[in-house]
């Protein structure tokens, strides 16, 4: 497993024997590593007797809402106040799977002006100096997968709740495509194995995630498979494109495209799929691409779209309609080299 500076671990522990009530904020549009990393450490300081309060920017997927905890979060868009005097008065604030504050939005001001102890835990790139402890670590699979290791350096993984190692599965699991890139790592399967020892059942949590879809979903990846997705065969790039008008057609819930992006790469030949769609903020597109192989999705998507990421799974966002953010994908994939 990783390592970190025994300094650094020696001063987490203190922050934990030390103080009393703890925030844990996730980044906007929460995801199953976000959700399942910050319910997971939750869980596990409620076991040391200590008040842990999950604050969320937004709504999560319709499919994480299963998760131990996560019907309790703290909503920040329906509940600013009280997500405001959560993070005001917390002793200590860790922030979960995200690199910079500005990945929170409207909390980014609460998390950046809070007294109490700051602590960020994430995998991603260039992690701001915004904490006066970092735990990071890119080339992990998942910000669960460093959660784990952390409790078991500072206590042991026995310690953990069945309903805790469920949510750090579930974000390991998500993040990594049901164990279908970014892990290779044996560490990776050492930690699966003391979590099915807590008495999971990964093959539950499987169902839950990916079976637990709206029949919505099904048909609008019908739709956008077979009318909406064009290929580059000179790039060996896909992209894939929707509309609020047509995912209102198809009843759209928030987490009805997860995993829309990845589709195109099961086609002989692609290597880097794009998936673009319109927020419903006005002019204003969500970006996700996904690569195979060495095709870097993070310096496109930092090139072009106000974004980075991995370098297999990236995001961004693109000011205007989604015809220009079309425009501006198709120019910029034929100049990037």
């Amino acid at each position: 497993m990783f390592s970190f500076p025994e300094n650094d671990i020696r001063q987490l522990k203190a922050l934990i024997a030390e103080n009393d009530f703890f925030a844990l904020v996730c980044h906007t549009n929460p995801d199953g590593d976000a959700m399942g990393s910050t319910l997971g450490l939750a869980d596990w300081l409620r076991q040391q007797g200590k008040t842990a309060v999950v604050v969320v920017p937004d709504m999560y997927p319709d499919f994480l809402n299963w998760l131990p905890g996560a019907q309790e979060s703290v909503r920040a868009d329906k509940y600013p106040e009280k997500a405001a005097l959560t993070l005001q008065t917390a002793d200590v604030i860790f922030c979960m799977d995200f690199n910079t504050p500005s990945r929170t939005n409207g909390v980014e001001a609460l998390i950046r002006e809070a007294k109490g102890h700051r602590v960020l835990i994430d995998h991603h790139l260039d992690p701001e100096a915004f904490c006066e402890l970092t735990f990071s670590r890119p080339e992990a699979s998942s910000t669960c997968e460093l959660v784990y290791t952390l409790i078991e350096v500072m206590q042991g993984g026995e310690h953990l709740t069945k309903q805790g190692a469920i949510c750090l599965y579930c974000g390991m699991m998500t993040d990594t495509g049901a164990f279908t890139f970014n892990s290779n790592r044996a560490d990776i399967f050492y930690i699966i194995s003391r979590l099915l020892e807590c008495g999971i059942d990964k093959d539950d949590i499987y169902r839950r995630v990916f079976y637990n879809y709206s029949e919505g979903r099904l048909r609008m990846m019908g739709y956008a498979l077979y009318e909406k997705m064009r290929l580059y065969p000179d790039h060996k790039a896909a992209l894939i494109t929707l509309s609020k008008e047509e995912m209102k057609r198809f009843h759209f819930n928030k987490g009805d495209t997860e995993g829309f992006v990845n589709m195109p790469l099961q086609i002989r030949n692609v290597r880097f799929s794009a998936f673009l769609r319109e927020d419903t903020e006005k002019d204003l597109i969500h970006v996700s691409l996904r690569s195979l192989g060495k095709f870097p999705c993070n310096r496109f998507a930092a090139q072009y779209f106000q974004g980075g990421g991995h370098l297999n799974a990236s995001g961004g966002r693109f000011y205007g309609t989604l015809a220009d953010a079309v425009a501006h994908f198709e120019k910029s994939l034929a100049e990037f080299k």
